[in-house]
């Protein structure tokens, strides 16, 4: 027998992995690369009980949204799904999961957007990743009317808080924390100035640790990558500065002649790992003989066997935390400012989301009008001879019977909508719903979502 399903019944909902409580070494098998996001969404959507669906996948955060037809189901589907993606038991990833429904999955997304839940609070670049989910959305079947006016919202949302607050003043950033973070660990006798420094990957992370250490006053350093172009295009861009390009092919010769590695590649699997390594030649004496690996990719570039060599340390985005842990008084003071904002943003998103309940009364509410407006004009055609009815006259009758319903409608129509934007509160939209489903017979027998289950569950072999 079918479950009877209703509209409270539809959860919006955030199931996810932080880089606060989760280690890398499980994030990495989660992480999903922005290339499969559609399929990810495909995938997820063919879920019994999920309606619509998104991934958030960064080097700090895994977080999945869903519009969930049932939410006890519909979060036992998705773990099941993010098990057998990542290979990691269920019951172990149940330990790390967080999850949030409705408005507090739309408040948590408003802070990672304003760079609240960041590992390095008020960095740019996650709102960056938020647009990334729309434009990799867009198009995309699953996509829907709810998660991507919340991920719409969301980047409202960090632009409002980084133009109306100071959040963004002075905030280091992944790349900058760890280009900090390999400064702080620098033997006394070695300095940024004289150490030798590679980095790997001259993608988006990594132009950006090539930035902070000119800005710490590094005048050379080797970068590899797979092509040319893109360091070409750093070097135009950064003046007096060394930058010396060579290809992955010779990235553990580059290694070997390095003091400090940072590493920021998309590759899902470790490019350095211990049996390279331990073949290669000391780092500086300057460096007491210790070579520093800064891995702030996830999956990790450089595997986690490596730092077992005494001839090595590695540090990952896990380490970060270290330099961040500084100015927290101010954090909380820049916080406490975006979390008003956050709140009146969130009572708008959530009053627009409501309103969605009036959608199939708005649809049901046109459509009748419409029949009997095409009723009507045919009856009125239907009594002129042939000699009256001419396209002119025709195109006439048409838009006066248009025009006609759309001022009838237009008073009903705006008392179904409730954006936040006006005084009209939600009970009073639905109120308003109720009764012009009874004036017009508008009701159905059966809600829209248990047509929409009834149909995921039938399509099944």
């Amino acid at each position: 027998m079918m479950v009877g399903y209703t509209k409270e019944n539809s959860s919006l909902v955030v199931i996810g992995l932080s880089v606060h409580t989760t280690p890398v070494e499980l994030r990495e098998k989660l992480a999903i690369p922005e290339a499969e996001w559609p399929r990810a969404i495909g995938e997820l959507c063919g879920l019994n009980h999920i309606e619509e669906a998104v991934v958030l996948s960064t080097c700090n955060k895994m977080e999945i949204y869903v519009v969930a037809l049932s939410q006890h189901r519909g979060i036992k589907e998705v773990t099941e799904w993010m098990s057998s993606t990542s290979g990691i038991p269920a019951s172990e990833l149940s330990q790390y999961l967080f999850l949030l429904y409705n408005k507090d999955a739309t408040q948590h997304l408003f802070e990672v957007s304003a760079g609240l839940d960041s590992l390095v609070m008020g960095e740019g670049q996650i709102l960056a990743q938020v647009k990334q989910v729309v434009k990799a959305g867009q198009g995309v079947n699953g996509f829907g009317r709810n998660i991507s006016g919340l991920f719409k919202h969301a980047i409202t949302v960090g632009k409002r808080v980084r133009t109306e607050t100071n959040i963004s003043a002075g905030a280091v950033s992944v790349s900058s924390a760890a280009v900090e973070l390999a400064v702080m660990k620098l033997p006394d006798q070695a300095s940024h100035g004289n150490a030798r420094m590679l980095v790997i990957g001259a993608g988006k992370m990594g132009k950006l640790v090539i930035k902070h250490l000119v800005e710490k006053g590094c005048k050379n350093m080797v970068v590899v990558n797979r092509t040319e172009e893109r360091v070409s295009a750093i070097r135009d861009e950064i003046n007096d500065v060394e930058i010396i390009y060579k290809p992955l092919s010779d990235m553990l010769e580059c290694v070997g002649e390095a003091d400090v590695v940072f590493t920021s590649t998309a590759s899902e699997n470790p490019l350095i790992l211990k049996q390279h390594v331990k073949e290669l030649p000391f780092a500086s004496e300057e460096m007491g003989r210790k070579r520093l690996f800064v891995d702030i990719s996830v999956p990790r570039n450089v595997g986690s066997c490596v730092d077992d060599l005494e001839s090595v340390k590695v540090y990952n985005v896990d380490n970060l935390k270290e330099v961040v842990a500084a100015n927290k008084e101010d954090i909380l003071r820049k916080a406490m400012e975006a979390q008003v904002i956050i709140g009146e943003e969130s009572g708008q998103f959530e009053a627009w989301r409501d309103s969605l309940e009036t959608v199939p009364t708005i649809k049901k509410l046109r459509a009748y009008a419409e029949r009997l407006r095409i009723a009507e004009v045919e009856k009125c055609l239907g009594k002129m001879s042939d000699e009256d009815i001419n396209k002119k006259t025709q195109k006439a009758v048409d838009d006066l019977g248009r025009g006609i319903v759309n001022k009838m409608l237009h008073g009903p129509m705006q008392h179904l909508r409730c954006d936040g934007s006006d005084s009209r509160t939600l009970s009073e939209t639905l109120e308003n719903m109720h009764a012009l489903n009874r004036m017009f017979g508008l009701e159905t027998e059966v809600s829209v979502l248990e047509q929409k289950i009834r149909a995921k569950v039938e399509q099944k072999p």
